[in-house]
């Protein structure tokens, strides 16, 4: 059997698939086994943030993997005592330190675990639209039930809906938890209005604010968190995807009052804050500081919104930085097809005429002229 076999054979078919089977990757492409190359401009999902096995990363990995593997959070890990040194100065005032996880979905259950044993509340504000994980509380929080059943302590608002907020936000809310670029929604941006409301609303009624940063952080909008943007900071930050380029980890930022207040005993992760994911994790603040990669960021990703803003069938240009949605008048599943013959991988999202670009931070304009040349083909108006 092949690798398409194999996979369809014995794993659950939880997945729907691109039509490739991937065997290596370097900086802004992939290849499959038969050596074809594709520009890659969806980054694994937002994950491949410093370029596919970048040398650097590589090489930390492969040095810590000789000295330790693996231990456990029972005892001191010089790497993860820097990673978790270089993770709280690169995020900033006011956070003031981090709880080393696996994923997003668990990041964000963290969060949620925070705010409800801290304010001694159950209830949740979350917003319509929203996509927090597949667990059961980060499930509760997201607002497409194929991914769990609703629950009671759960309510939802509309996305930059101020009027909302006053309603939603009272004395038995725990936390308000909001993306601030809802990224599977269509890559829709929360205002800076409805973000400043959210900050007001929360303080006031002695409820925390979360940010579900796991797209839109780790430099992904231009700078390292969009948390700070419009003079709103949240009280928790929830971050995962390209925080290690690649190794599965997730971290929960806190501010200083949040802190002070976790005891031991309160969160717990077996594999969270493991050597090699925290050798990954520093290996990719390396890359991001050296080769001023936010800088590119917001470089590539201005020039790029100009020029795909100008193509026929382009009806709008959505987020920010390479977190990016692009509104077509079709559907956005037929013109990924097309470009995929072009050798070029995008993304989808729920919402249907929306294709979405989240590709590694290092890409430049002429990484992405391709998809330039060949959008115009694959769009019908064409």
């Amino acid at each position: 059997m092949n690798a398409v076999e194999l996979e369809t054979r014995y794993q659950l078919p939880a997945y729907h698939r691109l039509p490739l089977s991937l065997q290596r990757g370097e900086g802004v492409y992939v290849f499959d086994e038969d050596g074809r190359r594709f520009l890659d401009l969806y980054g694994g999902h937002a994950v491949a943030s410093t370029g596919h096995s970048h040398p650097t990363v590589v090489e930390a990995m492969a040095r810590q993997a000789g000295e330790l593997l693996f231990y456990s959070n029972v005892v001191t890990s010089p790497v993860r005592a820097q990673a978790a040194c270089r993770l709280v100065q690169t995020a900033g005032k006011p956070f003031h330190q981090v709880f080393f996880v696996n994923s997003g979905a668990e990041a964000n259950e963290a969060a949620l675990r925070v705010a409800r044993q801290l304010t001694g509340r159950r209830k949740i504000v979350a917003l319509t639209g929203a996509f927090h994980g597949r667990t059961l509380g980060a499930a509760s929080v997201t607002s497409s039930k194929k991914n769990g059943p609703s629950a009671p302590d759960v309510s939802f608002i509309t996305a930059n809906e101020i009027d909302a907020v006053e309603a939603a936000i009272d004395g038995e809310t725990a936390a308000v938890i909001v993306e601030p670029v809802q990224s599977m929604a269509g890559v829709r941006e929360l205002s800076g209005d409805f973000l400043r409301k959210l900050r007001h609303v929360t303080a006031e009624r002695g409820a925390l604010l979360i940010f579900d940063e796991v797209q839109t952080g780790a430099g992904r909008c231009g700078r390292y968190l969009y948390s700070g943007l419009h003079d709103v900071h949240a009280d928790l930050v929830s971050l995962a995807k390209g925080i290690a380029s690649g190794v599965p980890m997730g971290a929960l930022l806190a501010i200083e009052k949040v802190a002070q207040q976790i005891q031991p005993g309160d969160l717990g992760s077996t594999f969270g804050g493991g050597p090699l994911a925290c050798a990954a994790l520093c290996a990719t603040l390396d890359v991001l500081e050296r080769e001023g990669i936010l800088a590119r960021v917001n470089e590539t990703s201005a020039w790029l919104r100009r020029e795909l803003s100008r193509l026929p069938g382009v009806e709008e240009v959505r987020g920010r930085g390479l977190l990016m949605g692009l509104k077509l008048g079709e559907k956005a599943a037929d013109v990924q097809k097309r470009l995929l013959e072009h050798h070029i991988i995008v993304g989808t999202s729920a919402e249907p005429n929306v294709l979405r670009l989240l590709p590694p931070l290092i890409l430049t304009q002429s990484d992405a002229a391709p998809l330039l040349e060949a959008l115009p083909e694959c769009l019908s108006c064409a």
